[in-house]
């Protein structure tokens, strides 16, 4: 819980603070002067009577009442500190700067323990340990540098590394990019960034407070916090970009099926930000560039025009927006002939719209208000505007923050000359605008904001299941995989269409089995989980003789209990699966199946509960997917079937939580149906 006194502190002491501005507790305490603190501030310092100017008291009991500490001494003197000051002084907030807690030791991780429980008695709200601070409009509780003059409609930034904070800030102030409020959480004791998301939601104001929310995560304990409340600031009108670090997770490698070898905790991350809408960064400069389009009107639609003095940047930006699945359509027409006849001759306006090194302020103004007013297929526009030197470039940048304040279409700057035109770009940056210095990193952010869908709806409408039978199956058997009767049993109740399935262990049940299902027929061992890898499958059986001959060979194989029997049939092999993923619930997996799987690994991903909606957008975004509409004469699948059948494995884990894996693979899939060949299900009570 963020309390009150964190926020809007009457009074901080620095515990530990210091004349050394070297050192934390010493520029923490200048900062706060220097940021013009408010209320009253005081130092905790067992050696001085002033600190800084600041009143410094020697001993804690001496000390008047206070609402936060920023406590910067050694972590072995802490825990009694905080309780001291909890239970004494009436202090709800704490900020511990000091390292040597749960990131360093066992024993560390006790005293942050202590710690924690200090806090809680009192309900208070604890910022780290191990972190750079806080940075708010009321209190600069930070140690570092660089502090930005915040503005309200800059950005909430929530970061799990205090130097990481820094080094964003440091990328982002001097284009432009501004910060309102900067919460460092270091360790996460406590609170971390889910908590921090949840109290900017619940007490979000949409009048004044900021609505574009970045985040560094090392870790993300509390998923289910951090989709609600992300989800629901989007929801309100914010936007948020964040940066998942860790995202390689060899662990998974050693799962025991395609879905566990595919699955990892990366995977949930990303289907997590997908369903909350939360815009994936992949390091400091993309997460600047995400944040500084953030900063511009929203991208409606995908066409954009580019706007441009140099051919070079044009085309790298031109190949960046169209592999990213944005267009730079051709402009052509009598408008186009027209605007022409306005620049130097050699100018084209096909899109790009290169209006050569020589173009002048009143040239661009007229290109943009072409592209506003005449080019009703245009969405946006991009302009890049640098210098080799020769003139100065104030008159361009002038008139281009003119158009961005009327413009009823967007307009992205690219100024790429941050040396040689500093004093334009340092002027144009004055002026409230943020720009970008590379076209390629605006155009990739670009993309990946306007495909980035918007928060899934929260209440999900699943199909009806047989939730009695499928609870009797999971209350009666053991953890571990479920015999091929009882995996049978689940996907009826879930009603996901199966192939008929017999099982023998003898010759004689083997002829039975096949007779009733017919030649031709699929054979597959039973018991070993990679049947294939084991020479556990063979297709197209045409006699008794071959049965009997199969049979025999397969009960032979280590672990084999049985031998399943099915007709043979055909279409094209597809595959959905389930992994449950530690904290995150279920992910649902999907794609093509068979080898595939193992070969291409083009699998989309979505966490339970899942709509159909969601589904289907991620099935779109298959690169094989074009196989799954149907290709060069080929029939497709039915996707509105395949969609069922994914959608019917979000009901089955909601109905059945102890599902730790699950596959479907392959299903085969027709223009008219799509049916369960090979299924196992594990179970983890």
């Amino acid at each position: 819980m963020i309390t009150k006194e964190l926020i809007q502190p009457h009074s901080i002491v620095v515990v530990g603070g210091s004349k050394d501005i070297h050192k934390p507790g010493g520029k923490v305490l200048k900062n706060l002067v220097d940021g013009g603190f408010k209320g009253d501030l005081f130092v905790l310092n067992p050696k001085e009577d002033e600190v800084q100017g600041v009143k410094s008291y020697r001993d804690m009991e001496s000390m008047p009442q206070v609402d936060l500490a920023i406590i910067a001494i050694a972590a072995k003197y802490t825990p009694d500190t905080v309780e001291f000051l909890a239970q004494h002084k009436g202090t709800r907030a704490f900020i511990i700067l000091s390292a040597g807690f749960s990131e360093e030791s066992h024993e560390g991780k006790l005293l942050e323990d202590k710690v924690v429980e200090s806090v809680n008695k009192v309900n208070g709200s604890l910022i780290g340990p191990n972190c750079v601070g806080v940075l708010t409009p009321y209190h600069h509780s930070i140690f570092t540098q660089p502090i930005p003059k915040l503005d309200p409609q800059g950005c909430d930034f929530v970061s799990g590394s205090g130097a990481t904070a820094c080094f964003i800030m440091e990328a982002g102030i001097p284009k432009g990019l501004t910060f309102a409020n900067v919460y460092s959480v270091g360790n996460s004791a406590q609170m971390g960034v889910e908590e921090i998301i949840q109290h900017m939601d619940e007490n979000f104001d949409p009048e004044n407070d900021p609505k574009i929310k970045l985040l560094y995560l090392e870790k993300i304990d509390k998923p289910e916090l951090l989709l609600k409340h992300a989800s629901s600031l989007i929801k309100k009108g914010c936007r948020i970009a964040a940066v998942k670090a860790g995202a390689s997770d060899a662990g998974s490698r050693a799962a025991s099926s395609h879905t566990g070898a595919l699955a990892s905790s990366d995977v949930a991350v990303e289907a997590l930000f997908k369903k909350a809408g939360i815009v994936r960064c992949y390091g400091r400069e993309d997460l600047i560039s995400v944040a500084s389009v953030f900063m511009h009107p929203e991208l409606k639609g995908k066409n954009i025009a580019v706007i441009t003095h140099a051919g070079g940047p044009a085309v790298m930006l031109t190949d960046a927006l169209e592999q990213g699945g944005l267009s730079v359509p051709s402009i052509e027409g009598a408008d186009a002939d027209t605007l022409k006849e306005e620049l130097f001759p050699g100018s084209s306006v096909a899109n790009p719209i290169d209006f050569l090194a020589t173009g002048t302020a009143e040239q661009l103004g007229t290109i943009i208000d072409y592209v506003n007013d005449k080019f009703t297929h245009i969405d946006a526009m991009v302009v890049i505007f640098g210098t080799p030197g020769l003139f100065e470039v104030y008159d361009v940048y002038k008139l281009l923050d003119e158009k961005m304040k009327t413009s009823r279409k967007p307009i992205f700057p690219v100024l790429p000359s941050v040396l040689t035109a500093k004093n334009e770009v340092d002027d144009f940056i004055s002026k409230g605008r943020v720009f970008f210095p590379d076209e390629v990193m605006l155009g990739k952010a670009l993309c990946r904001i306007y495909h980035t869908p918007k928060p899934a709806a929260e209440q999900v409408v699943m199909p009806d299941v047989d939730k009695a039978a499928i609870r009797q199956v999971i209350d009666e058997s053991e953890e571990g995989y479920l015999s091929p009767q009882k995996v049978a049993v689940l996907l009826d109740a879930s009603g996901i269409n199966r192939a008929l399935e017999l099982v023998a262990q003898t010759t004689d049940e083997a002829m039975a089995a096949a007779d009733e299902v017919g030649f031709p027929l699929v054979m597959k061992v039973v018991g070993p989980v990679h049947k294939s890898d084991v020479g556990g499958v063979v297709l197209n059986v045409n006699s008794m003789k071959q049965v009997i001959a199969e049979t025999e060979r397969m009960m032979e194989i280590k672990d084999a209990t049985g031998v399943l029997f099915q007709p043979m049939l055909s279409g094209i092999e597809l595959f959905a699966g389930v992994k449950k993923e530690r904290a995150f619930g279920h992910m649902i997996l999907f794609g093509l199946g068979g080898i595939f799987i193992e070969v291409l690994k083009d699998v989309r991903t979505v966490l339970a509960p899942a709509s159909k909606e969601e589904i289907s957008r991620e099935l779109e975004q298959l690169a094989s997917y074009k196989i799954i509409e149907g290709v060069r004469g080929q029939e497709g699948v039915n996707q509105t079937l395949f969609v069922d059948v994914i959608s019917r494995l979000s009901a089955l884990v909601a109905a059945a939580p102890e599902i730790s894996e699950m596959d479907l693979n392959p299903l085969l899939g027709t223009a008219d149906s799509v049916i369960a060949v090979d299924a196992r299900i594990r179970l983890e009570k």
